[in-house]
């Protein structure tokens, strides 16, 4: 059986689609985690605190240099690294479950 020029891209991008199937992306496993389990933007230190208890790690803040740049404090937990300017949630971002998860990076230590 011959195959076609023009049909090698799309060999190519099937072969690839198979083996990208076997992989845990993190956006999936945290699309199936309720919003619930993460703190909201705009709450307090004190609010997560005591709704998640003491953060694992207290990373050193980042910025300040100016008073344009805000001080960005950031929090870690095993599931999930907070991200506060002034004493206020602005984001919140997923941590790997393993290694083999594709996601982002560990935060800058």
């Amino acid at each position: 059986m011959k195959t076609s020029i023009a049909a090698l891209p799309l060999i190519a991008l099937l072969a690839v689609a198979g083996t990208a199937s076997a992989e845990t992306l993190l956006i999936e496993r945290v699309q199936h985690e309720p919003a619930a389990s993460l703190p909201l933007r705009g709450q307090s230190m004190a609010q997560v605190e005591a709704r998640f208890g003491a953060p694992a790690e207290r990373m050193d803040p980042r910025g300040g240099q100016k008073s344009q740049w805000p001080t960005i404090n950031r929090w870690a937990y095993p599931e999930f690294t907070v991200y506060f300017e002034k004493n206020r949630v602005i984001d919140v971002v997923a941590n790997k479950a393993t290694t083999a998860e594709i996601g982002p990076k560990p935060p800058i230590l």
